[in-house]
């Protein structure tokens, strides 16, 4: 570990964190030895931290087990503020940089009730730009940032999505086939790139943002190229994608993960 880490480090904090953590990955009430075995902690180093915590409204002890368990502090808190609204906040300034940078418009989308929702939109400083309005819904299947969603979702949560899609449903089964190896494809390669499905014209390249191998990813970034707008001097789309990626870091500092 670095100098400047282990300088500023917090022990108890850390402890404490750790407790949280593991008591958020565990379905059962757990007692303070095996809290401890959990972080590979001795019992008496944690007696304080859990002292502390349910003090605060962190954890709860039966009364008749003494285990502990989390309480609803933290969805409470988690909740005081829209995650939309932070994840908003985080994107506005490294969009808005990143569409100065390519001169293409830029957006990032959510999955909304098995929709793909734009939910910020920076727009190219160029005269000429691609306008994709924020709070609009689209399908999964169709659109970039739908496929990078679907790709990164769980896949027991991606199979009962689709096998519940209207279009996907429509597609025959060599392009069900298609279509999902499509998905391994951007996994494989962390990026989707590609001439829009849906519009002549237009490229697409959407890159996930803050990838949890058990939740999915909470966004994706996508970059709709209109190929009119760098005739004179086009960039590279391996540049763009490199751009992009930046500004995907950009994100996920700002938002913590």
């Amino acid at each position: 570990m670095k100098e400047k880490e282990l300088k500023y480090q917090a022990p108890a904090l850390d402890k404490g964190l750790d407790i949280l953590e593991y008591l958020s990955a565990q379905s059962i009430p757990l007692s303070q030895t095996e809290i401890a075995i959990g972080i590979d902690k001795s019992p008496n180093e944690i007696y304080r931290m859990l002292m502390s915590l349910e003090s605060r409204g962190y954890i709860l002890r039966d009364e008749v087990s003494g285990k502990y368990r989390l309480s609803l502090k933290l969805f409470y808190l988690s909740h005081r503020h829209s995650p939309i609204d932070e994840l908003r906040k985080a994107a506005q300034f490294p969009l808005e940089e990143l569409a100065n940078t390519i001169r293409q418009s830029c957006h990032l989308s959510i999955l909304y009730m098995n929709q793909v929702m734009v939910i910020i939109h920076a727009k190219s400083p160029g005269p000429i730009a691609l306008s994709i309005e924020e709070g609009n819904l689209f399908p999964l299947p169709l659109t970039a940032s739908g496929k990078v969603l679907l790709a990164y979702m769980p896949e027991s949560e991606r199979t009962a999505t689709l096998r519940g899609n209207a279009i996907f449903k429509k597609y025959s089964k060599p392009q069900q086939d298609e279509f999902l190896s499509s998905l391994i494809n951007i996994q494989q390669t962390g990026a989707y790139l590609k001439n829009s499905d849906s519009v002549s014209g237009v490229t697409d390249i959407s890159v996930p943002i803050g990838i949890d191998s058990n939740n999915g990813i909470i966004a994706c970034l996508t970059i709709s190229m209109l190929s009119a707008l760098n005739a004179n001097k086009p960039m590279e789309n391996d540049v763009i994608l490199a751009e992009a990626n930046k500004c995907v870091k950009k994100i996920e500092q700002r938002i913590g993960v």
